[in-house]
């Protein structure tokens, strides 16, 4: 912890059964840490859908302080990844068909625009970005890693929403690919499903590349409509 009472980057927080938390850049406060915390394992479904959160237990795990624990898990309720039941405590958002095709439709129209401008706006740095995530996509798929693929595909989600040049679209944009995250541990038992993203996200990174704005709508459309057929599959 910093003079601030903030946790600085790069602060690796882990437990046992959880995968580990790596921040980077600059000092996190300890309500921050440990809502990112919170979010990865809800995200990886560490949390699983309808499962109870105890304040006390993820406190001690974190080695944050009960405050901030409880500031991070109302966050995390407005962002509608938890529930607080009455009389009973803080449950992990259940999976829900409702859910799902709502997000959709948000981000057919969001993204989708996100995207358009990202192939006006996207500068140099962003597109090798986008080039390295790709790359490093195609390693974990030899070795099966589902969490780093999802977690590439956050990554590619979000300097794509950077590179729309609109701070408003691509915070709200944040908020509601994280809300999606945990369906895409759901839908990784159908045959060919990560070579089936990976080819999607190098359609939209060529549209990018050729500054067709109009191509990068398409790809991203039928990108997000095969994340909802393989939902709709699975559930």
């Amino acid at each position: 912890m910093n003079q601030h009472g903030g946790v600085a980057r790069g602060l690796k927080i882990r437990s046992a059964d959880a995968p580990e938390f790596t921040a980077v850049r600059e000092p996190l406060s300890l309500r921050d840490a440990a809502y990112e915390a919170i979010k990865h394992r809800i995200i990886t479904c560490t949390y699983r859908p309808g499962e109870y959160i105890n304040e006390a237990n993820v406190s001690a795990m974190l080695g944050i302080g009960r405050t901030p624990v409880h500031q991070a898990i109302d966050r995390l309720m407005l962002e509608g990844m938890v529930e607080v039941m009455p009389r009973k405590g803080v449950i992990v958002k259940p999976v829900s068909l409702d859910e799902i095709m709502q997000i959709v439709e948000v981000r057919l129209l969001n993204e989708s625009y996100c995207v358009r401008l990202a192939a006006e706006r996207a500068d140099r740095d962003e597109t090798s970005h986008l080039t390295d995530i790709l790359a490093r996509t195609a390693q974990w798929m030899e070795a099966r890693n589902s969490e780093q693929l999802m977690l590439l595909d956050r990554e590619f989600h979000g300097v794509l929403a950077r590179a729309s040049k609109n701070v408003v679209l691509a915070d709200t944009l944040s908020k509601l690919h994280d809300r999606s995250l945990r369906f895409w541990f759901i839908s990784l038992n159908r045959a060919g499903h990560n070579e089936n993203v990976h080819a999607q996200h190098e359609a939209i990174l060529a549209a990018i590349r050729d500054r067709d704005a109009e191509a990068a709508e398409r790809a991203m459309r039928a990108h997000i409509l095969d994340f909802r057929e393989n939902l709709m599959r699975s559930i």
